[in-house]
């Protein structure tokens, strides 16, 4: 199984600028506690295999959680299902948060 390397949040942000699809995979406490980014679709874990099943596999994909915890496996079973562009948040949200509000 191949493991994805997180990106910086500044990458991360870059790409979502350029159209990239931006997951939200922390739990609804998580987003609850800590507040959302504008424009991220949330996809809880248990619900990524489906909702991927109706994804072009060759769009850019940026995915965070609270940290890499919960990003990194989400994005290394996009890559092992033959999703060309994926990426995680290095930082996860806090990261992403500050990077898009700068």
């Amino acid at each position: 199984m191949t493991e994805i390397a997180p990106t910086s949040a500044a990458d991360a942000r870059d790409r979502i600028e350029k159209g990239a699809l931006l997951i939200d995979v922390r739990s609804d406490a998580g987003r609850a506690a800590s507040g959302e980014i504008d424009g991220a679709t949330v996809v809880l874990k248990d619900e990524v295999e489906a909702f991927a099943a109706g994804l072009d596999k060759d769009r850019e994909v940026v995915i965070f959680c609270g940290t890499t915890a919960g990003s990194g496996p989400v994005a290394d079973w996009l890559d092992n299902a033959g999703f060309t562009a994926v990426s995680h948040v290095d930082g996860g949200f806090e990261s992403l948060r500050d990077a898009t509000q700068a």
